[in-house]
């Protein structure tokens, strides 16, 4: 089995120096310069801007929505997303993990996305 691919936060200018951007750029083959996509067995999908500022909610979700597209086309893959946007992106899970809401089974959500995401138990229709 393939290991998955590590989706994590980057910026516009595509500097992976720290967090799991550096991470991914030292263990995955994450591609210096490369803002978004896939490169070695990572993807980045921008959270920051060129001057290393938090892009707005609504850009982030342009970005979402094009990787959801892309692991779509790729069932063959599986792809780990790390909590992007939060932490250094200054955004909390509750703010983007809704973004993944739909998002295709290939996907491993992180555990904060997933507890937020998960239908609460007063609206399962079983339980009342």
């Amino acid at each position: 089995m393939a290991r998955p691919v590590f989706v994590f936060g980057s910026n516009l200018s595509g500097i992976h120096a720290s967090g799991a951007a550096r991470w991914a750029y030292e263990n995955r083959d994450a591609e210096w310069g490369a803002a978004f996509g896939l490169t070695g067995t990572s993807f980045a999908i921008p959270v920051m801007d060129w001057d290393i500022q938090r892009l707005p909610l609504k850009e982030i979700r342009k970005y979402v929505r094009r990787f959801l597209t892309f692991v779509a086309a790729r069932p063959d893959l599986t792809f780990e997303l790390t909590p992007i946007g939060c932490a250094p992106g200054g955004y909390t899970p509750a703010e983007i993990a809704p973004l993944f809401r739909d998002a295709p089974a290939n996907i491993v959500l992180p555990e904060e996305f997933r507890t937020i995401l998960a239908p609460s138990p007063a609206a399962d229709p079983a339980q009342t």
